[in-house]
């Protein structure tokens, strides 16, 4: 794959989840749940930003739709779902999905062939990821 796949791939994942986090806020139960999932949108959409941008310096399109396809978009769609029948089971999808862009992420990263400045714009946007992971991790607990 190369760079500007990588960079393209994660892009879009990324957009999946800021829009899944979204649509997840609007219908949350939970007042805490509907401020989490809120807060963590505006993170991952200042993540999102630093991706197109990095896109644009590559002379590539940004991101600006999600994806019809994505694991994310799906994994999303899911946690859609789940809050719609309680902040339990979305805490658990918002966990899936968290783990399942976190591990896109890894994967780049340790991809030998990714140059410099794009290693340097993935390695940015997975500090957020992470605490990312993390969120889910931590809700998943405290609504499981």
């Amino acid at each position: 794959m190369t760079n500007i796949n990588i960079l393209k791939s994660l892009t879009q994942t990324t957009y999946d989840s800021v829009e899944g986090y979204r649509k997840a806020a609007d219908v949350a139960k939970s007042p805490a749940l509907k401020r989490a999932l809120e807060t963590r949108q505006q993170k991952r959409a200042m993540t999102l930003s630093t991706l197109n941008s990095g896109l644009q310096e590559l002379g590539v399109q940004p991101i600006t739709d999600v994806s019809v396809s994505g694991k994310v978009h799906q994994m999303f769609l899911k946690i859609t779902d789940a809050l719609e029948t309680g902040d339990e089971a979305a805490a658990e999808r918002v966990e899936e999905g968290e783990d399942y862009i976190a591990e896109q992420f890894r994967i780049a990263l340790n991809d030998n062939d990714l140059e410099a400045r794009v290693k340097g714009w993935v390695s940015t946007a997975y500090t957020e990821v992470s605490e990312g992971e993390r969120f889910g991790d931590m809700i998943e607990k405290q609504y499981a």
